[in-house]
């Protein structure tokens, strides 16, 4: 029918080019964006599926990355393992030195004295060796790695030169600490009334001769410095300090035992000591015990070294090894866990990506309809003006 009130050609033209334009809108957003999915009125199901996905692998990429960071802290304990390694070789051959009796007792004190140093450096190395504040070679706490669905749990050892037997014997020296203070060294320490007839000291070191001092001076006062150095001249060593107490802020005179160990006593009489140099004004602040551990000043005690050493060696290879074979697991873990990311990923793209080739056929056609409706919007647009001419 034609009709100027109503144009049905034009209407129907016009709704067929909108969903072809709409249809082209889509095409190029995929096109643009590289995804099928770009909103759930794409495919709710789809969009659903995708990002539960999406989550997994990001679970995953965490998963190896955490499995890299375990291997980076193992291999932190292993160098350091490795060091220990070297010194334990070192120790053991300095022990097979000591053993033989063909050195001297001052040859073998050398001796001795590098392999207490290589002994403390053992424990030095052991308890600065962390990862993340995680101690590697200084606990038997256990770290947790998570991998994903599961977990890989890591125990360290104590490395330190006594847990592994080859710490040195380290005998204490007896020390007695005076109760009084005085803000400086160089203040008066003790100072006698006049017509006093405690102006003596005598300190009796055991296994030494006594020290005697027959007068603290004329002027009755003497201070901490100068009453250290008296008492070091007559005893022949350094028997006397001036001792800082940081609590207080004060020094105050140490007397120490000229030999470490529990044989070394230190004994202190009052035979005319001032009252603040009284026997009971002095506080043992060490005991001077016997030490305990390897020895190479003798031939007995460089053969139990030596014994020592060698099992220091084997319990660390033991745990070197264990060292080994968690950083295979994690490697196998974090393998594992990029080829499970990478399938998922590309699960995720065949559900989300958009198909080149496809859209671009879609979006071919759906350009030639768009410009089929636009010249066939033309032409009914024209349709009202045939009958106008019926009408003139």
């Amino acid at each position: 029918m034609l009709a100027i009130k109503n144009n049905l050609m034009a209407e129907n033209a016009a709704r067929h080019l909108g969903k072809s334009y709409d249809a082209l809108s889509t095409s190029v957003e995929r096109l643009a964006s590289g995804l099928r999915i770009n909103g759930a009125q794409d495919d709710a199901a789809g969009l659903a599926v995708r990002e539960l996905i999406r989550a997994d692998v990001a679970q995953l990429r965490q998963a190896a990355r955490n499995a890299a960071d375990g291997i980076s802290m193992l291999q932190t304990a292993e160098g350091a393992m490795g060091q220990i390694d070297e010194i334990l070789v070192r120790m053991k051959e300095l022990a097979e030195q000591a053993a033989t009796g063909s050195y001297s007792s001052e040859q073998r004190d050398i001796m001795n004295n590098e392999y207490a140093e290589l002994s403390a450096e053992i424990t030095r190395i052991a308890e600065s060796t962390d990862f993340n504040e995680n101690k590697l070679l200084d606990s038997t706490t256990a770290i947790t790695i998570h991998v994903g669905s599961g977990t890989i749990t890591v125990t360290p050892q104590e490395m330190d030169a006594t847990t592994l037997g080859v710490n040195t014997t380290v005998a204490a020296t007896e020390t007695h600490t005076n109760n009084y203070g005085v803000a400086s060294a160089d203040d008066d320490y003790v100072t006698i009334d006049a017509g006093s007839d405690k102006d003596e000291l005598h300190f009796q070191f055991t296994g030494e001769a006594a020290v005697d001092i027959a007068s603290l001076g004329a002027d009755g006062a003497m201070s901490l410095n100068d009453l250290v150095q008296t008492i070091n001249d007559e005893a022949g060593y350094a028997a006397a300090f001036a001792a800082y107490d940081a609590d207080y802020g004060t020094y105050s005179l140490q007397l120490k035992a000229q030999n470490a160990g529990a044989g070394a006593d230190l004994t202190i009489t009052d035979t005319n000591n001032p009252d603040r140099l009284a026997a009971a004004e002095f506080t043992e602040t060490t005991n001077g015990a016997d030490g305990t551990g390897n020895d190479l000043t003798t031939t007995s005690g460089a053969t139990s070294a030596l014994a020592a050493v060698e099992s220091a060696i084997t319990d660390k290879d033991t745990y070197r090894a264990k060292l080994g074979y968690w950083m295979n697991r994690l490697e196998a873990a974090e393998s594992v866990l990029n080829i499970q990311a990478e399938n998922l990923l590309a699960a995720e793209s065949r559900i989300s990506d958009v198909d080149v080739a496809t859209e671009m056929a879609g979006m071919t056609r759906n350009q030639v309809l768009a410009q089929a409706g636009i010249a066939m919007l033309t032409q009914a647009n024209t349709m009202p003006q045939m009958a106008m001419r019926l009408l003139q």
